[in-house]
């Protein structure tokens, strides 16, 4: 049995695909490592990762064998939320007919792992 927190941002609000272009650049990174690239990376939904990560963190860390520099991003996903309601407004499409304006939204998750307090807790899982 291994160590790991999560974090979840439900109802981020942002198309799921540019929530994975960030996801994947911290995947299997430190967290501090990660903290920093998220910090000072350009994109919209970096600051919405960054705060998941940080409350990912604060997590791992209510665990007193946990040491922050030895934590790894070990899974990130997203995956799509529901449409935002909020009346039905539409845009012009072919032909002269009307297609709605689909305002979305996804659900990151980050998963943080500790792998030497995983080690000891499988030891002493065994005794």
């Amino acid at each position: 049995m291994s160590f790991e927190v999560r974090a979840v941002h439900r109802g981020a609000r942002m198309g799921v695909y540019k929530a994975r272009i960030i996801l994947a650049l911290i995947r299997g990174r430190s967290v501090n490592a990660a903290l920093d690239e998220l910090r000072n990376d350009r994109h919209r939904a970096s600051r919405a990762i960054y705060k998941v990560l940080a409350s990912a963190l604060a997590n791992a860390l209510q665990n007193p064998a946990v040491r922050a520099n030895r934590l790894v991003i070990s899974r990130t996903f997203a995956h799509d939320g529901p449409l935002l309601a909020g009346g039905m407004r539409m845009r012009p499409g072919p032909q002269g007919r009307a297609m709605p304006i689909k305002r979305r939204t996804c659900h990151i998750h980050i998963h943080v792992a500790d792998p030497q307090v995983a080690e000891a807790g499988a030891v002493g899982g065994e005794e």
